[in-house]
């Protein structure tokens, strides 16, 4: 890179989607941090208004417009760029950064790409290429053919047998690709696969049935430094995308030559490969680990960079940026301890379980199969002394319903049981301690799952240390051991039918209490000030870092799904900075390790735990925090915040009465009432044969509105009896003790506000026009702002019932308020006090 520091250009990565979800947001955001720290001025590129990345204070120039090559060229003949940093966006943006290579933009305008080269993703990502790479330098790959038409996949497989992979080039989250058991079905994948490539082309490769993954996140600067940042083992086999594998770190099941011999491996690749910044490299390993192959690499950040960093404390795309500027490992101070370089490898004294987060409750009837194509919307960490802990904290951090109990598994019979096992789905888990819990012997379940015996025989203990409390009651030396395990006061509770407060009591009296680890990267070896943490019973408390002042909490939102997504890592990003700006101590909790709000140093002290009143009391005490902010994480920290007042709690903002006055909706339905402000005819109830009787006085179709519901969950229009019996079912099973709102459904126009009111002043900043018409969420809705149709006298009735409402609350905060215009007639349909 010159030493003329012109602007460089960030390019990121667009929408989430599924296999491309908030990571990107935070490697996007740890380029511009660094650029901003080496005095570079940065100009960024994304298309997504819901990132902390397109915040302004993020980068210096920002491009809310669409990662298109011709948009692209814009922006560089306005500021002229010094280089681009592509790497960190994604696939979107190392395709666009191919794109305009193969045009001669980067070239006819002097840009310099930063960091791994053009001709280097190239040989990384087309699968031809790569196999040539990798036969080059020795190391073994699967027997496969490049094909670009069915015809040759069709005479591949009659030289070799079936089942076989189908990887397409260039694609994002296994998409396009699948695994064919026979002709038919490989013209399918193939097919599919080269219409969807971008430059139509797939890999079809023999498939290693029963072999189990690794990943290596590695780094490498420009005079050939590298590191292993961090081996992650997926505990499904190959067959499981790995966004949809449960992951663990380090690598549990091989001895140190296996795994020294699997990290040459890694090292010997990237230095093939030319890599100047992060890579992930994927390999196979054998059942008995006697023989490996390369599976693919990705030479840029990725959600397993992400991982990888949350999961040590190395700040991965912030040292690939650091890089791509020119810098060595070996000039970088170490990120964690701040002793040494950055070449020093972190080390682990503790386990990471990263879990999948499905949107399957939202879509009842789709296919719940997990394969090669990813379908999982985002993930969960945790981190534990053992993998027991770790898993079982990873589990609770899902925010599912019955937790550690699944009464759909439950239910199924054994031969289902073992099914779920071959062709697994997101219950497989659960399915395996049902097995477990039924006496099935763990090799049994081991050969048929593909799993290997280690983690079988881990899961083994959960069922038999519920049977021992079963039999035993809560004995103070099995809670002792139970809680060590990582169960929660609630599965506890459940499995012996009594209070869960009852649980905590016990426990907390007989000493049973978290201590908390700080995350070091160095295993305890030197000293570290990282203010990142992990709760574990029966551990020695590693104190906490007195900077003075006040405390503040701010509650994250967990995992990513369909109806909350990265908008509310930005709104808690946007609460720790404020915090801190007012010279308060900030204290960020959540358990996704995809965000900014994760990364351990943008507030004064991290907790990754679950988002239970369990895991974040003591912190709060440990803190000695005087008020949670609950109202920045979406309808999760929402709730979370609810049941933490009744513990003494004081939350933040607009207090718990207007939460439940908005959320709840046949409270908020009396409310407009009161304030005179028309609504739909609706009614609130709490059971199918209710709800049937009061849709026939409102008339069909109706609007089922569920309470205290992500993203719409359960809401549907309902055109007939027998239609809204079934969505009743569905949205009174959306949460315990739950009531619905049955109103009409009205044809219009909707419109929505966002507000802020300190409890006397209201600022109204304008007001969304949906394009599409009622009855579509607004999240799937296209929006316009500022709206574009609204009469003068319209808009003024918006904005003063929006006055209204917001003063009536006692709002303190936030208030988002959702309109229909149908006829002449202006009615509120919700408001979500966030």
């Amino acid at each position: 890179m010159s030493h003329e520091k012109k602007p460089i250009l960030v390019l990121g990565s667009g929408p989430i989607r599924i296999g491309q979800a908030a990571e990107f947001d935070y490697s996007g955001s740890q380029a511009c941090r660094a650029l901003r720290d080496r005095g570079y001025r940065s100009v960024l590129l994304n298309s997504n208004p819901a990132t902390i990345q397109t915040d302004t204070a993020m980068a210096d120039v920002v491009y809310i417009r669409p990662l298109k090559a011709d948009v692209v060229e814009e922006i560089i003949r306005t500021h002229r760029p010094g280089g681009v940093i592509a790497t960190l966006g994604g696939q979107v943006a190392l395709n666009l950064c191919v794109e305009l290579r193969e045009k001669g933009v980067w070239e006819r305008y002097g840009v310099e790409v930063l960091g791994t080269s053009p001709e280097s993703v190239q040989r990384s990502e087309g699968r031809e290429d790569f196999r040539q790479a990798m036969v080059g330098i020795g190391e073994p790959v699967i027997e496969s053919a490049y094909v670009d038409i069915v015809d040759s996949a069709l005479a591949f497989a009659g030289n070799t047998s079936f089942p076989l992979i189908i990887r397409p080039d260039y694609t994002l989250g296994g998409t396009g690709g699948g695994v064919a058991f026979d002709a038919t079905s490989l013209r399918e994948r193939v097919g599919e696969g080269i219409r969807l490539s971008p430059v139509s082309r797939v890999l079809v490769e023999r498939y290693l049935q029963g072999w189990r993954e690794i990943e290596l996140e590695v780094i490498r600067d420009s005079a050939g430094n590298r590191l292993c940042v961090c081996g992650m083992e997926n505990v499904d086999p190959m067959g499981v995308h790995t966004g949809d594998s449960i992951v663990v770190a380090p690598v549990l099941t091989l001895s140190d030559r296996q795994w020294q011999r699997l990290r040459s491996s890694a090292f010997r690749i990237v230095d093939e490969l030319e890599i100047r910044g992060a890579c992930n490299v994927q390999l196979a390993i054998s059942p008995d680990a006697g023989e490996y192959a390369v599976i693919e690499v990705n030479p840029r950040a990725s959600r397993s960079s992400a991982l990888a960093s949350k999961a040590t404390g190395y700040p991965i795309a912030r040292i690939a940026a650091r890089i791509a500027l020119g810098d060595l490992l070996t000039e970088m101070p170490n990120p964690v301890t701040k002793s040494g370089s950055a070449l020093s490898e972190p080390a682990i004294d503790y386990v990471v379980t990263k879990f999948p987060r499905w949107p399957f409750e939202k879509f009842p009837g789709a296919e719940y199969s997990v394969g090669t194509r990813m379908k999982s919307t985002g993930e969960v960490m945790a981190i534990g002394r053992t993998f027991i802990e770790a898993t079982l904290k990873a589990v609770r951090s899902l925010d599912l319903p019955g937790g550690l109990f699944d009464q759909d598994t439950k239910g199924m019979s054994e031969d289902d049981l073992l099914e779920e096992l071959s062709t697994p789905t997101h219950k497989r888990l659960w399915a395996i301690m049902e097995l477990l819990d039924r006496g099935a012997l763990p090799g049994v379940v081991s050969k048929r799952s593909g799993i290997h015996p280690f983690f079988i025989d881990q899961l083994l203990h959960i069922p038999r240390v519920f049977a021992e409390l079963r039999e035993k009651g809560p004995e103070n030396e099995l809670l002792s051991l139970i809680k060590e395990m990582g169960v929660s006061d609630a599965d506890i509770a459940s499995c012996l039918g009594i209070p869960e407060g009852d649980i905590r009591r016990q426990r907390i009296a007989s000493g049973i209490v978290r201590g908390y680890r700080e995350v070091d990267g160095c295993a305890g070896e030197a000293p570290a000030e990282s203010g990142y943490y992990y709760g574990s019973c029966g551990v020695l408390d590693d104190g906490v870092r007195d900077t003075g002042g006040e405390a503040f909490a701010v509650i994250g939102s967990g995992p990513i799904r369909i109806g909350q997504g990265v908008e509310f890592d930005y709104c808690c990003v946007k609460a720790v900075e404020a915090i801190r700006r007012m010279g308060k101590r900030a204290v960020m909790i959540n358990n996704n390790p995809e965000t900014v709000s994760t990364d351990h140093d943008m507030s004064d002290a991290l907790y990754f735990e679950p988002l239970a009143v369990e895991d974040i009391l003591p912190v709060l005490e440990r803190e000695k925090v005087t008020g949670v902010f609950a109202a920045f994480g979406g309808q999760t920290s929402l709730k979370t915040g609810l049941a933490l007042e009744p513990e003494g709690v004081k939350i933040l903002g607009s207090p718990s009465a207007v939460v439940r006055a908005s959320e709840e909706r046949g409270e908020f339905s009396r409310l407009l009432d009161s304030l005179g402000i028309p609504q739909p005819l609706g009614f609130a109830v709490s059971d199918p044969v209710e709800g049937l009787e009061k849709a026939s006085i409102i008339d069909y179709p109706v609007m089922v509105r569920p309470s205290f519901v992500i993203g719409g969950l359960a809401m549907r229009v309902a055109s007939g009896p027998s239609e809204l019996a079934s969505v009743l079912d569905l949205a009174l099973e959306a949460g315990e003790g739950q009531s619905v709102l049955i109103d009409r459904f009205l044809p219009g126009s909707e419109f929505e506000v966002d507000v802020v009111c300190d409890g006397n002043e209201v600022v109204i900043p304008g007001i969304f026009e949906h394009l599409d018409p009622a009855g579509v969420h607004s999240g799937d809705s296209v929006a316009i702002f500022p709206d574009v149709s609204l009469s003068s006298f319209s808009k003024k009735r918006i904005e003063e019932i929006s006055r209204k409402i917001a003063l009536g609350l006692g709002v303190r905060g936030l208030l988002n308020i959702q309109f229909v215009i149908s006829g002449d007639e202006i009615y509120v349909i919700e408001a979500n006090p966030r």
